[in-house]
């Protein structure tokens, strides 16, 4: 009888995981129908789920299209830069304040935290007027040099708590050995962050290739936009009939790159997730 009852609780599981699935995946789904359909399709009064004759002319218009190619690389140029300094700052942030003692360290974290609680709404003003007296608006800077002054204070949370978990007696045995605090980050510390590390690359690096707002404020030219942006100029085209076909290709090319990431680092947001709950 246990048996059943656990074959019967399993299947349940299973059921309700798969249903699920089927319903996170609906928009992907769509996406990627309705980029294969005709424009007739698209437009037409019902619903067609599967296209009657599947066409990959949305794809090679945008192949191409010198915009959406420009616009590609673009994001690739500035997600990586962004990436590469946001996240070497942020480790080293954390590493001030999980591995080292100085006077009023606390506080100094206290007032990081207390970030958390302004709406980055109240910030558009004031950042979009210092980048413009910098003379930076129409350019990739505001976009990418914030980052390497460890923007984000939920993330050097996130790594100084896992830094903190690391013992103090490798610090003390590489110091006897000579080794500076840059040595022991490098050689130490970083090392034993790759699960962390990872976690984190992955957040900043969706947030930065979905990111809308920011590069529509301060890039202001074609040469300059991203993905996103590039996206959102096919849907307000002034145009009687939209390109959905178009816009869905796009949307499923700008897509890719975050499903393959994801693929690639899922394990190391599992045992990120996994250590966290072990360890409270």
């Amino acid at each position: 009888m246990r048996t059943w009852s656990r074959l019967f609780g399993r299947s349940f599981l299973y059921l309700m995981l798969v249903g699920m699935t089927v319903l996170m995946s609906f928009p992907l789904l769509w996406m990627l129908s309705s980029s294969l359909k005709t424009l007739e399709e698209t437009n037409a009064p019902g619903i067609i789920w599967v296209p009657a004759h599947p066409t990959m002319a949305a794809y090679a218009d945008l192949f191409q299209n010198l915009n959406f190619i420009r616009s590609y690389f673009n994001t690739v140029f500035y997600t990586a830069l962004a990436l590469t300094g946001t996240l070497a700052s942020l480790a080293f942030v954390a590493y001030a304040f999980s591995r080292i003692n100085w006077p009023g360290r606390n506080l100094v974290f206290l007032l990081m935290l207390s970030t958390m609680m302004i709406p980055p709404q109240a910030l558009i003003v004031p950042q979009y007027v210092f980048f413009h007296r910098l003379g930076w608006i129409g350019t990739f800077n505001p976009l990418i040099i914030p980052g390497f002054f460890a923007g984000g204070a939920a993330m050097v949370f996130l790594l100084r708590q896992s830094m903190a978990q690391i013992p103090k007696e490798l610090d003390e045995a590489a110091f006897v050995d000579g080794a500076s605090h840059l040595q022991i980050w490098w050689q130490v510390v970083m090392p034993l962050m790759k699960t962390p590390l990872a976690t984190v690359a992955t957040f900043l690096f969706v947030g930065f290739w979905n990111n809308l707002l920011t590069p529509l404020m301060y890039l202001q030219t074609v040469d300059l936009y991203t993905l996103p942006v590039y996206v959102s100029t096919l849907y307000n085209i002034n145009l009687t009939v939209q390109p959905w076909p178009t816009i869905m290709a796009a949307a499923v090319l700008t897509t890719v790159p975050l499903m393959v990431i994801f693929l690639f680092t899922q394990q190391y947001i599992l045992e990120s997730v996994a250590v966290t709950g072990l360890k409270g």
